[in-house]
């Protein structure tokens, strides 16, 4: 299979994770998908290798101790945390995670869009915080389907809401500002 190919297939998995499971749990059970969800979380997140394969470790370690379906169902409380991290480290080491996307479009951003890119890299952090916390309960207390109906389709259409209220607000500072 051609790399790109690989990769795509590796981005459509790591999206479709809670629906996969939900499908795919009464016939193959929770240790296969706990093993596919670490080697996802492992491989999928580039950027914080090595904090992603301890979160990969430690949701095995949950399944080894008899948890499997914790494990597996504790995947996208891993993502968050991941990411929570790539962000909070961010603000403290280089430059924002949001920042350094503002400067692929605007390489020249101005002190004030400075600031903004930091508000919102804290925005996202508080929405990693948020969307964690809720996967967490989920994973933890919730049945298959309501686990699915989160963490498949209510957290993806929060991240559809932040990045359209994000890109509103900065359209409508970048007209105060003009």
């Amino acid at each position: 299979m051609p790399r790109q190919a690989l990769k795509w297939l590796g981005v459509c998995m790591a999206l479709a994770w809670p629906v996969l499971v939900f499908v795919l749990h009464d016939r193959l059970g929770s240790w296969p998908l706990l093993a596919i969800g670490a080697l996802l979380l492992a491989w999928r997140m580039p950027q914080a290798r090595y904090l992603a394969t301890l979160a990969a470790a430690l949701l095995l370690a949950l399944g080894g101790l008899g948890h499997a379906e914790l494990g597996m169902r504790a995947y996208p409380v891993a993502v968050s945390i991941v990411m929570l991290a790539v962000f909070l480290s961010s603000l403290w080491r280089g430059m924002p995670i949001v920042e350094r996307l503002a400067r692929l479009h605007d390489p020249d951003l101005p002190p004030a869009g400075i600031r903004y890119t930091r508000r919102v890299t804290w925005a996202w952090c508080g929405f990693f915080v948020f969307n964690g916390t809720i996967a967490c309960w989920t994973a933890l207390y919730a049945d298959l389907a309501t686990w699915t109906l989160y963490n498949g389709v209510i957290s993806y259409a929060l991240i559809a809401m932040m990045f359209a209220g994000e890109w509103l607000l900065r359209h409508r500072l970048r007209r105060s500002l003009s």
